[in-house]
Formats: C-alpha cells, structure tokens, sequence
C-alpha cells in the first residue's frame, strides 16, 4: 500500500516541537505496518528533509505567528478573511492548487493520503477529495482556539480566536465525515470530533522515539524542577501563566525552577528561584537535570508530548489532569493534582525525595498499542482499494 502522508510541514530531522515528534512516530508506525509513505508538504526556511528519498517539498515557508512582523500578521488575517479560510491554513496558500496537484501526480500512483491535521487539509481541501484518505486529528482545534478566546487579551485577538473556532469546527465535522478512519491522540477527542465508534476512528498511543531510553540510573541534578516547551503556543502559554501565578508563589524561595524554550514578551515571574534559560541545546538532557518535571498543561486537546516523555524517562513529575489526556497508563511516581497549593508541595516533596522508575514499559507499551491503532485504520483504506479494484 502506497500513502501520501499531506502535512503542512515535513519532517527535517530537528523534532524541535512536540508536532514534529508525534508527525515522526505517526510516520515510523505506518511504515513499520508495511506502506510505502511519500511525505508531501511545506518545509521551514533553510532546512532539508530529513528522508529526501520519499518527500515532496512545495516550497519553504515561515508560518510561525510570533514571529511574523505586524504587516504580515494582516497580510495573513486580510486573505483569511477575504478567502473565508482559517488564520492557519492561509498561511499555506503559497502555491497555487495547479502546483500541488503536479506534486500530488509526481507521487505516482497511491492508494489513498493520510491527511495530517487540519491545517493543510484545510489549505487544499478540494484537491485532497480525489482519493480515499484517513485523518488524523493532533487536537479538537476548533476547541483549542474557543479557550484561546477566553483566554486572549485584547478584542481583536478574541475576535480572530472565535472566528478561527467557527470555521474549524466545520472543517472538522466536513473532514471528519469524509474520512474512512479518523485517528486522534487522545480518547476524549473522539466524541468530541463525532467518531467515537470504533469503527470510525482509534486513538493513537505515542512515542517520542523509536527505541525505549537507556535506562540511567544515575542524574547529576542541577535544578529542582525544569519545564521546556514552545510557549508561544497558546495552548502552552496559558498553562505557563497558571504555572507561574498560581503555583510559584507558593514554592519556598530556594526552589530552584528552570523554563527552557522560547518564551513570548512579557512573561516574567517574581520568584527568586525561577530562572529563564532560553532555548538549550539538548532538551533530554535539560529535563534530566531537574529533580522532578511540572507538567502543567491546562488548555488544549490532544495528547502532550512532554507528558510522555517524562514517563519514557522514567523521571518522577506532578501533573495536571489535563495533562494526563490521551495517556493509558501513569506510573507510580506521577502524582496528579489540579490544586495549586498541592502541585506546589507535591513539587517540593518530590524535589527531595527524587525517585526515577524504568520507563522502557511505559514505552513498549505505547508501541504496542500504537501499531494496533495504525493497523486497524490501514484497513480501512485496503478495504476501499479492495473494493475499487473489484
């Protein structure tokens, strides 16, 4: 079976966002399930597929809001608006439908796309409609950006935010509909996308490496606590600022806390102890080095990557429930509140008592399930060309 993994952007080896690793995992499972995958999309300025072989790059594109200069932010908002398209798929209309479609010819012959998140498919909706194609959904989106509303500060940001929330909620149930399988990262996106039959979707378990972590039984620890993230993602950003107003100031001050990854203007915290270290160029080994990691996720959809790749690690963390989505199995050193006063001494408690476990059955485990998941909707799409060929 020949598949045409759609995504906005290819692999390019980095894994520098928790998008990039899950795309990796997604795309390792469905060739270890024996397709033959051709990756097709766009590819961050100045960098190179990681598999040249069996990619498809439309061209190069910088996409990300933060960094984008007030003019083009309403460049991007006008053709939204003037297109009836998404904020985030107008960023991807930098080639014409004519350029994609000889893209998609010079594949070759394929038995269906996987359509992966709804930003590209979104983008080329019309063009993507010639074949049968599973979808996987990374979030309920159009629910991520009704808490960004909420969580916006000005009016016009709430206004793009709901806007942006009403068209995605009708690109979901249009593409959701359409799809043989659905595939989402976490089981309550399910329902909430409107497949939760098992005959219409599965939820996929994943890992954010190919191989179990060796196991290390020694750390040299040189923080209490460390958190990494692309905080200029709303979704993060609103669980950094819960992070730092509601569990910080109730940590001792020599509470050593280090916020790794780019962080937005203006987020500052008190506390003698927190320190912004910016982006580091090893994040396993910035994560190792804290006596316990806060996974502090409370907005957003999906599955968080960090959340398991504490687990992977084996290191011992506090968690939000909301960070727990998607995640089958918590090990015995996780302790999970939702309480501010309790995070923050669970913290304390766990910072001087640290206490690793083997994290290599947490991953097999997830490999396991994630071939599963993959299997069942590769069948899907068999059937389909089964019954073409007929």
């Amino acid at each position: 079976m020949h598949l045409l993994f759609a995504t906005s952007i290819v692999p390019d080896g980095a894994l520098a966002s928790g998008y990039e690793i899950a795309n990796a995992a997604i795309i390792d499972a469905l060739r270890r399930a024996g397709a033959r995958v051709t990756v097709m999309g766009f590819i961050w300025p100045g960098k190179m597929p990681s598999d040249p072989q069996n990619t498809i790059v439309l061209d190069a594109v910088e996409v990300r809001t933060e960094s984008a200069s007030g003019l083009q932010k309403l460049v991007w908002l006008g053709k939204a608006v003037l297109s009836g398209l998404t904020f985030s798929s107008v960023k991807l209309r930098v080639v014409a439908d004519g350029e994609v479609r000889a893209a998609i010819d010079r594949a070759g012959p394929f038995d269906g796309y996987v359509l992966n998140s709804v930003q590209f498919a979104g983008a080329f909706e019309k063009i993507l409609a010639d074949r049968p194609f599973v979808f996987v959904a990374h979030n309920v989106e159009h629910r991520s950006a009704q808490e960004n509303a909420a969580a916006a500060g000005s009016a016009l940001q709430r206004w793009m935010f709901r806007r942006e929330a009403r068209l995605l909620k009708i690109v979901e149930e249009r593409l959701c509909g359409a799809a043989r399988f659905v595939f989402t990262l976490a089981e309550e996106d399910r329902a909430a996308l409107g497949v939760a039959s098992d005959s219409r979707s599965a939820v996929l378990p994943l890992v954010t490496r190919a191989q179990a972590p060796a196991s290390k039984t020694r750390r040299q620890i040189d923080c209490d606590a460390a958190l990494i993230g692309t905080w200029t993602w709303q979704p993060n950003r609103i669980g950094l600022d819960w992070f730092l107003t509601k569990i910080v100031p109730h940590l001792k001050p020599d509470f050593r806390v280090k916020i790794a990854g780019n962080m937005p203007a203006g987020v500052t915290s008190a506390h003698p102890g927190v320190t912004f270290v910016g982006r580091v160029p090893d994040a396993q080994a910035f994560v190792r080095g804290a006596a316990v990691i806060p996974l502090i996720s409370t907005a957003g959809s999906g599955v968080q990557l960090k959340t398991i790749e504490t687990f992977e690690l084996g290191l011992p963390s506090v968690a939000t429930s909301r960070s727990l989505r998607g995640i089958g199995y918590r090990p015995d050193n996780c302790v999970v509140t939702d309480d501010p006063v309790a995070f923050a001494s669970a913290l304390e408690v766990a910072a001087g008592n640290i206490r690793d476990v083997d994290g290599s059955a947490f991953h097999r485990r997830q490999l396991k399930a994630l071939d599963a998941a993959i299997e069942s909707g590769l069948a899907r799409i068999g059937a389909v060309r089964q019954e073409v060929a007929a």
